[in-house]
């Protein structure tokens, strides 16, 4: 397969989102899974979608800087409503992450509900334009990134809930404007949750599995003219799915034969 050098020169500026989004979110996700917060992406990408939808709606510039903070902020605002909620409800803090989630996605939809152009605005939240992402919000993105990073591999064990969700904000709003709602969810999710039974080497195999997913996808997707975002989500899971098979333990299935 053939690619002109147009063509190139677009995948590798998304390839490159993919990586940085990867590098970032499956660790984080690794802890959603385990602390079994799943949905915790979806609402919070969705409240920092609000905060974009509601600064566009005000007219500032689409890539300015009142535009990052005004996601930031409802983002932030969020993961800290959510960290309050799941001290004093613990037990239900799943089902308030799909209540945050609820509101946010309608609360979107009520903001652009007088906006010729809503429909598109609420798919490029969704779907993202990750074909279309500019280099020089990949180098600001990998800063943020790089910062995320240093202090989860650093100092996760002495941030605490509120440092955590901190972080999941920051990265999430950077994410989620990169690439789009659905594939912040996929890429957070579904390599954690495909190396689940691995002891060794975990975190390896899963970035792998994440880079290897943007990468076929967006061949696929260029080759099909497809839409690249939801080609990625369909590739990442299809991975998974062939991943656990191979790297199932063999008791279980021994076991489940036996039975």
């Amino acid at each position: 397969m053939n690619f002109s050098a147009a063509e190139f020169s677009i995948l590798l500026p998304a390839f490159v989102a993919g990586l940085l989004v990867t590098a970032t979110h499956v660790p984080l996700g690794t802890q959603v899974l385990a602390r079994g917060i799943v949905f915790i992406d979806l609402a919070i990408a969705q409240i920092a979608g609000c905060g974009v939808v509601l600064a566009d709606q005000l007219g500032f510039e689409p890539q300015g800087a009142a535009v990052q903070i005004a996601a930031l902020a409802a983002a932030l605002a969020a993961a800290l409503l959510l960290t309050w909620t799941e001290r004093i409800w613990p037990e239900v803090q799943e089902a308030v992450i799909g209540v945050t989630f609820v509101l946010g996605a309608t609360g979107s939809v009520l903001l652009l509900a007088s906006n010729v152009h809503g429909s598109e605005h609420l798919r490029d939240l969704l779907v993202g334009q990750i074909l279309w992402v500019q280099p020089t919000r990949l180098v600001w993105a990998a800063a943020v990134y790089t910062a995320i990073l240093a202090l989860w591999f650093g100092a996760r064990n002495r941030i605490g809930h509120i440092g955590f969700y901190t972080l999941f904000a920051v990265a999430v709003t950077v994410s989620v404007q990169l690439v789009g709602l659905y594939l912040v969810f996929a890429t957070l999710i579904v390599p954690p949750l495909a190396t689940r039974n691995m002891t060794r080497r975990r975190l390896a195999a899963a970035w792998l599995l994440g880079l290897m997913g943007y990468a076929i996808g967006l061949v696929v997707s260029t080759a099909l003219d497809l839409p690249s975002g939801p080609v990625i989500v369909w590739v990442l899971v299809g991975l998974a799915l062939v991943w656990h098979a191979v790297t199932r333990p063999r008791h279980s299935t021994v076991a489940s034969t036996a039975s």
